[in-house]
């Protein structure tokens, strides 16, 4: 049982019909493009519940273990990478399989009403397989000439978009889904895509209030080379543009915290 492929159903036939995202004010830079999801849920008859701000993720489903994480990116912009606060993303979080949803919008739009530009919906182990890290902010004491200054390690982390890490979805409505999900009828394969874990991971970072230098220490990944295969989706009367891994970016430019 999964509610992700009536959400993608409802969310192409909303921007095949032209259902705009409505936004309040041009002050409205974050939850304009929540909202059009939401609707799309709504749409679903699936019950849910929408999380509170700073909570992970946006939206849970009410009878199935299943949460969606809202992601908007205005175009032309930034879609390599977004900015994730407090949560790095994971397909499995707190008991609940959690997914993202990623759209583009005009950047600079003639009114409060505009259209989604292309839709990429994803299981979150595409963007990080890893199920075990927990978030958590901490802080030290001590800072200063008179040693009462605390320092928050309040942890932001920059994630590849499916817009950076793919070829083909562009301008189109793509769903990404595990290899072994069971996809019901109509819904057609446009690609196969293998994401393979490196050979080290991080685990431990220090900074020097000195030298502002940042140092990382890293160990061999248990799953060095482990492969995990995802199908690329879309409605069987969409477009068959092939999905393909980009080998055009590299991790540093995925990667780089640009915020522009």
């Amino acid at each position: 049982m999964t509610t992700i492929f009536d959400l993608f159903r409802s969310c192409v036939l909303a921007i095949g019909k032209g259902a705009l995202i409505q936004r309040e004010s041009s002050q409205d830079k974050e939850f304009h493009f929540q909202h059009w999801v939401r609707e799309r849920i709504s749409e679903t008859s699936h019950m849910f519940e929408e999380a509170g701000r700073n909570s992970y993720p946006d939206f849970r489903i009410v009878h199935l273990a299943e949460g969606y994480e809202v992601k908007g990116l205005a175009y032309p912009g930034r879609w390599l990478n977004y900015d994730s606060n407090s949560q790095v993303p994971t397909g499995f979080h707190n008991g609940r399989t959690v997914y993202y949803v990623f759209g583009r919008y005009p950047k600079q739009p003639d009114g409060d009403s505009y259209p989604v530009l292309d839709l990429v919906l994803c299981h979150g182990d595409f963007l990080n397989a890893d199920h075990e890290y927990v978030h958590e902010n901490k802080a030290v004491r001590g800072f200063g000439s008179y040693g009462d200054i605390l320092i928050r390690d309040r942890k932001m982390y920059v994630a590849p978009t499916p817009y950076g890490l793919l070829d083909g979805t562009a301008h189109h409505q793509t769903l990404i889904i595990p290899s072994e999900q069971i996809v019901p009828d109509g819904f057609q394969e446009v690609g196969q895509i293998i994401r393979t874990e490196v050979a080290e991971i991080v685990i431990k970072y220090t900074f020097d209030l000195r030298t502002n230098e940042l140092h990382t220490e890293k160990i061999p990944n248990p799953n060095a080379g482990r492969q995990h295969i995802f199908r690329a989706l879309r409605l069987i009367d969409g477009l068959d543009t092939p999905v393909v891994l980009r080998n055009d970016v590299a991790a540093d430019d995925l990667n780089d915290g640009d915020t522009n």
